[in-house]
């Protein structure tokens, strides 16, 4: 798995021009699962890691303007964005290869398992694009602060 954090001022996401998704400051958070991931993840304590680390990095600004503050501390909303594109593999080419993704079936049901679980950490604070959906996001990035959490990274 793979989540590209990117801490915003705003966030939105519209498939087909109507608007599925929008928030103001919060987290817009880009979610690929690879072929090594499983209908099984859910249960591996590398999901529980990758989802607590999500919603509890210190990267939000507390009252001296440090970063201090995590999603959780600061009430700030969270957009999630299926995005199999994490998974790319430019090394050969100029058209990149999709092969080391997760197959559909089983990347949609990781997904919506992750949305399901990151709503239950913070109620009312979730929103989501929608899987296999071609969808516009639009976010300002704050800072920029972008980054990136693997599961090799903590397995």
């Amino acid at each position: 798995m793979k989540l590209l954090l990117q801490r915003v001022k705003n966030g939105a996401v519209h498939i087909d021009g109507a608007s599925v998704a929008s928030i103001d400051t919060g987290l817009v958070v880009l979610v690929g699962f690879g072929e090594q991931d499983t209908e099984d993840m859910p249960s591996k304590a590398v999901w529980n890691t990758m989802l607590q680390k999500m919603i509890g990095l210190r990267i939000f600004s507390d009252e001296q303007g440090k970063m201090n503050l995590s999603l959780k501390d600061t009430g700030n909303s969270l957009i999630l964005v299926p995005q199999f594109t994490l998974y790319a593999d430019c090394k050969r080419g100029r058209r990149p290869s999709f092969t080391s993704a997760c197959p559909p079936a089983i990347a949609s049901k990781l997904f919506d398992t992750f949305v399901e679980q990151c709503k239950a950490e913070l109620p009312d604070l979730v929103q989501c694009g929608v899987f296999g959906a071609e969808m516009d996001v639009s976010l300002t990035n704050w800072g920029p602060v972008t980054i990136m959490l693997s599961s090799d990274d903590f397995a």
